[in-house]
């Protein structure tokens, strides 16, 4: 079949995009704060062992991240003056109310990204999915104090009724269609892609590709020097995805400083959240 949410849109036909303050690229960071069942698969670092329930091995590389790197990766975000969009699984709230705390004391934007990492939705029925949504939506709305904006679905699954769900729930838009530089409108009323990156990705730079530190500074360089050259007549978005069992894992911390502080002091750069630019564009350019 044809794909319905949205058109093609080549970037060179666009009405050009201005950020605030003459910005050229709209920077965010998107955290992935996930909880992940201690009986169910999901992402690995071995997949020898990927099967077992329990799987020590793999279930305790990911829950490395609540317990520990999210607060070494919260002191990176603070050090260069960040507020992080945070993808958020909503059963985070009742295992790590810490985390919730933080970000609310920081003012972070929350995404609802479904009610755990173990569970996708794809293959729903529309009564399941809807009540399934709304769950979610409800949770973090009243850990949060406010009804998230934005979805990111685990591992970026959706069904083909997932953004007319969500957009009865009153969210405006979606990060799972990774195909763009900028955000475009979907088929649905009230909706839009905002951009993310499954390449620009801690997962996929150290756990897919094994590269290093060096690398990934590297390559958060390149990312932005190159859409900051693309921008010279219509801003571009740079999202970049972190997973804290990943990224702050010891020995990778001064490389995501490194690449922070890169990006906080390149000039034209407006350092927001995925909110921010998904109310900017709204507002001026849908």
């Amino acid at each position: 079949m044809d794909n319905q949410l949205y058109d093609y849109s080549p970037i060179v036909e666009r009405e050009p995009i201005h950020w605030p303050g003459d910005a050229r690229v709209a920077f965010y960071v998107g955290l992935n704060i996930e909880h992940y069942q201690v009986d169910r698969p999901s992402t690995s670092i071995f997949a020898g062992t990927a099967g077992l329930a329990p799987d020590p091995l793999n279930y305790g590389w990911r829950d490395y991240g609540p317990r520990v790197g999210f607060w070494r990766v919260l002191k990176s975000l603070d050090r260069h003056g960040l507020r992080a969009s945070v993808l958020l699984n909503s059963d985070v709230v009742d295992h790590y109310p810490q985390i919730v705390r933080a970000g609310l004391e920081r003012e972070w934007a929350w995404l609802a990204h479904g009610k755990n990492n173990s569970v996708f939705q794809a293959d729903m029925s529309g009564d399941e999915e809807r009540a399934y949504l709304t769950e979610v939506v409800t949770t973090i709305e009243r850990a949060t104090g406010r009804r998230p904006r934005g979805w990111m679905g685990p591992a970026l699954t959706e069904t083909f009724r997932t953004p007319e769900l969500l957009a009865e729930l009153g969210l405006g838009y979606v990060l799972d269609w990774t195909n763009d530089d900028q955000p475009y409108r979907l088929n649905v009323p009230g909706m839009l892609s905002v951009p993310y990156s499954v390449e620009l990705n801690d997962i996929s730079l150290f756990v897919g590709k094994n590269l290093s530190g060096p690398d990934f500074v590297r390559i958060v360089k390149d990312q932005l020097d190159q859409l900051y050259e693309d921008s010279a007549d219509s801003g571009r978005v740079m999202a970049l995805a972190l997973h804290p069992f990943v990224v702050g894992q010891p020995f990778r911390s001064k490389y995501l400083d490194q690449a922070l502080a890169y990006v906080a002091g390149h000039p034209g750069v407006w350092l927001t959240t995925s909110d921010g630019i998904a109310q900017h564009y709204a507002r001026h350019h849908a």
